[in-house]
């Protein structure tokens, strides 16, 4: 019984702490429509200030608490608010998504940085004073850490149902026009919920910290908790929330004593002991899927000028040229330096797996990292003595994986899709790849596959491979894109709702590029992993999966040049970052500031490279006979004294090479 008490009171404390962060998270969602993926960043910022000005500058408790919740965290929630919100009003989701997870990223960068790794402990308050219930000793810390919970849960449903200020929260998000004209005003009410947010993530850790040992990730990530009660509570219900965040504790806390210890043959199923770790997840899981299935939406499309789909000879003509490029540029580069822009490629490689998923279909993963880990290990496991058939097996697997996990997302969409793959990264993480036939503890060793007659030893030879299989694969990807396939991929982004009307299977459609995504991961996988010889679970993280995103982000996520293009900005940045002592800050926080800047342009890097490019040479591109028709027939309907200008030639030739079954012999008024 005194067991039982005493894992009842540990796993309320517990949930204590993850309702004050899931509150924070609500609040900002509820007033702003915008899902803070950095909620939990921003807390682990917050732990890390409390300790420097705390501990390691001898400040009292009392005045670094006060410099931390009521100076920093508001000021750092207004200021993202400000600058970082407050543009993405009209955005897509992705757009919206990239933002926050940009965010996520700089904030594990900056600490990072500033605090290198290192064992840090920040006591409880009121240590060592507490009282007794029953034979159970509770601190002070725990049972205040309680009734904060308790207070902030009453405190923020009071605030949003029962005063002036909380009414005019939940109405600027339902209509923020609508509720300027009533006298509100949406940018500081906006402002306000997000200083509130970030002050109630930092409090979430600081309460944290003294029950874990101060480390930047797994702080970060235990906001995966507070995404599990905000998910039971619908996100919008604090009382839900405040329940949901109850369970979650009480679960962790039992599982940590009750879970069987000992199984036949004294030998434990290698996935029990990330168990405990994953409880937060697998709740996310079930809280999706109970969720009620979302409905199908339109979407008004207005397209900015987009690259035109290269056809085929030209697509093969640019993988040939990176292939040769590749190979003169790789005689000039020291030993170092191909590995670290051999892993830029590789990295884009896998980062190109998003393109057909996200950037074409607009369904947002942040598990591509999973899969390349699992395509990884099948090379490592089936690709011994140089044999393809790992190759095969890199590809195949994750593929089935990905049409697995796209089961239970076939009925989410948007956020919640982003949080199912979220969750399977995080259970990748904890249960799979530490199971003995994958990585275990260690690190495994991958062999490269052996070609008749050349030798892929060097890692300079392994670097064209690189250039070869990323050009191989784009010419793939374009050839998807101008395929029946890729037309049904556009149309699923802009419109489900007109999808299923025409008929179309949504189902199928999901199923497919998400499989076809994964083995593409899992190839890039392997192949990264056969440059480095040896890699490990740590390789293939969830934050990891996060990076990525943004790599794709910067060089433009709708382009299949767009992932190169980013890899090969990470490993410059590396490079600088290495070799610049001022400098060593770049590597982490450079592409997610990079990124952050340009999710507001979806063209990314490439695009703007190949446009500078066409601008230096003069270059435009030839008009077909019917796209020369078309624009004199419209110039003819113009008045004589009425000539269409060069931005006008410029727009209209953007709609035609987009949408060509506009282009009639009819006159366009």
């Amino acid at each position: 019984m005194t067991t039982f008490l005493r894992l009842t009171i540990f796993g309320l404390v517990a949930g204590g702490s993850y309702s004050v962060a899931a509150s924070g998270l609500v609040l900002t969602y509820t007033t702003s429509g915008i899902f803070n993926f950095a909620h939990g960043a921003i807390g682990m910022l917050a732990a890390f200030l409390y300790w420097e000005l705390h501990v390691h500058r001898g400040w009292p408790t009392l005045l670094a608490l006060i410099a931390v919740l009521v100076f920093f965290a508001p000021l750092a929630g207004a200021l993202v608010e400000r600058f970082l919100v407050r543009p993405l009003e009209g955005a897509s989701l992705s757009t919206m998504l990239v933002v926050t997870v940009g965010l996520l990223v700089g904030c594990i960068g900056l600490a990072q940085t500033i605090w290198p790794p290192e064992s840090r402990v920040v006591e409880e308050f009121f240590a060592p004073h507490g009282f007794r219930v029953f034979d159970v000793f509770v601190s002070w810390h725990k049972a205040m850490t309680m009734l904060v919970a308790v207070g902030v849960a009453l405190g923020l449903r009071l605030l949003l149902r029962s005063t002036k200020r909380g009414i005019t929260m939940r109405a600027v998000v339902d209509d923020r026009d609508l509720s300027s004209l009533s006298g509100a005003n949406p940018a500081h009410t906006s402002m306000l919920s997000w200083a509130i947010g970030a002050s109630l993530a930092s409090l979430a850790g600081i309460l944290l910290a003294p029950i874990l040992t101060l480390d930047v990730v797994p702080l970060t990530l235990l906001v995966i908790n507070a995404y599990a009660a905000a998910v039971v509570g619908g996100l919008q219900s604090i009382s839900l929330t405040f329940g949901g965040a109850m369970l979650l504790g009480l679960l962790q806390s039992y599982a940590s004593t009750y879970l069987p210890k000992v199984f036949p043959g004294d030998r434990l199923p290698d996935w029990l002991p990330g168990l405990n770790d994953s409880i937060p997840v697998l709740l996310l899981f079930v809280a999706l899927l109970a969720l009620p299935q979302a409905r199908l939406h339109g979407t008004r499309v207005i397209r900015a000028a987009a690259e035109r789909v290269p056809p085929v000879r030209q697509s093969i003509a640019a993988a040939l040229a990176l292939v040769g490029c590749a190979y003169v540029v790789v005689g000039f580069l020291s030993n170092r330096d191909v590995t670290r822009v051999g892993e830029g490629l590789a990295i884009g490689l896998i980062g190109l797996s998003l393109v057909p998923l996200t950037g074409y279909a607009g369904q947002v993963s942040l598990c591509p990292l999973a899969f390349a880990g699992l395509g990884a290990v099948m090379m490592s496991k089936f690709g011994g003595g140089g044999s393809w058939i790992g190759l095969v097996a890199a590809v195949g697997v994750p593929a089935a994986v990905g049409a697995l996990v796209a089961l239970p997302a076939l009925r989410l969409q948007g956020l919640y899709l982003a949080l199912s793959t979220l969750a399977f990264a995080v259970l990748m993480d904890n249960m799979i790849f530490p199971q003995r036939r994958l990585f275990w503890t260690s690190s495994v060793t991958v062999d490269r596959p052996d070609i008749p007659f050349v030798s892929l030893a060097s890692d300079r030879a392994w670097f064209v491979v690189l250039a070869g299989a990323y050009g191989a694969l784009a010419v793939f990807v374009l050839a998807v894109r101008r395929g029946s396939f890729g037309r049904r991929l556009l149309a699923l982004k802009d419109s489900p709702v007109a999808c299923a009307t025409l008929g179309m299977s949504l189902t199928r459609t999901k199923l497919v590029v998400f499989a076809l995504s994964a083995g593409m991961a899992g190839l890039g996988g392997a192949l990264y992993a056969a440059l480095r010889v040896g890699v490990s679970a740590k390789s293939f993280t969830a934050v990891g999966g996060l990076g990525i995103l943004l790599i794709a982000v910067i060089g433009g996520i709708e382009m299949a040049s767009g992932p190169l293009v980013g890899g090969l900005t990470l490993a410059a940045m590396t490079i600088v970052s290495q070799e610049i002592a001022a400098l060593d800050w770049l590597a982490a926080i450079g592409p997610a500031f990079v990124a952050v800047t340009l999710a507001r342009n979806r063209e990314g890097l490439a695009i703007r490279l190949a446009e500078i490019g066409r601008g230096l040479a003069g270059w435009r591109p030839r008009r077909s006979k019917l796209e020369t028709d078309w624009l004199a027939t419209i110039d003819a309907t113009l008045p004589p004294h009425v000539a269409l200008q060069p931005e006008q030639v410029d727009a209209l030739e953007e709609v035609f090479r987009l949408e060509p079954a506009l282009c009639t012999s009819e006159p366009v008024r």
